[in-house]
């Protein structure tokens, strides 16, 4: 029995570059160990954990949550667009995604300030010098995948990207959606769990 060539499938593949992932294995053992760190410092100073985590705003957090996942949706869609080669609405889509992301931002802008307006700073106690490790570490990624989105919008409307060309679009795409998963990690282990 022959397989005709409409209905052959054609060979799938790891989306975007090795390096990417090397890269972003690399970036997820770190935040494993800083995660780890947390853990096990909340099972040795459990109330600790517990008195600091009431000084955190949980909706505040939710919607930190909302914000980095709703603009991974848009990457992803995005990333749909460019597979079909319709760059110009993946463009789009990615300044849609950069305008949430920019909630999050605004968000935990004000959550640090509001902090540090209380005393709470990285030397308060051992939960927020883990906190604010964590949590600023991971804004850091945020950033820099905030500016990979916005590389990538700029290469769809130059038509960097394509049907046929896409592996870099996808890398900035997974550098993103990396960011989303430690983040609705660091969610339930810092505002909720305990």
């Amino acid at each position: 029995m022959s397989i005709s060539a409409e209905t052959a499938v054609a060979p799938r593949h790891l989306p975007g570059d090795l390096a990417m992932w090397l890269f972003i294995l690399a970036e997820l053992s770190v935040f494993a160990l800083l995660i780890l760190a947390f853990a096990v410092t909340e099972v040795l100073k459990p109330q600790l954990f517990a008195d600091s985590r009431q000084l955190l705003d949980t909706s505040t957090g939710l919607a930190m949550t909302l914000s980095l996942l709703s603009a991974g949706l848009l990457a992803a869609l995005a990333q749909q667009r460019v597979r079909r080669a319709q760059t110009l609405q993946a463009a789009g889509l990615l300044l849609l995604a950069l305008l949430v992301a920019c909630g999050y931002l605004l968000l935990k802008l004000g959550e640090y300030q509001h902090l540090l307006s209380l005393g709470l700073g990285l030397e308060y106690n051992t939960f927020f010098t883990l906190y604010w490790i964590l949590t600023g570490f991971h804004f850091l990624h945020v950033l820099l995948g905030m500016l990979i989105l916005a590389w990538l919008a700029a290469g769809c409307r130059r038509g960097r990207y394509g049907a046929g060309h896409c592996s870099g679009f996808e890398s900035g795409v997974l550098y993103w959606h990396m960011v989303d998963l430690v983040w609705v990690v660091l969610f339930p282990l810092v505002y909720l769990l305990g």
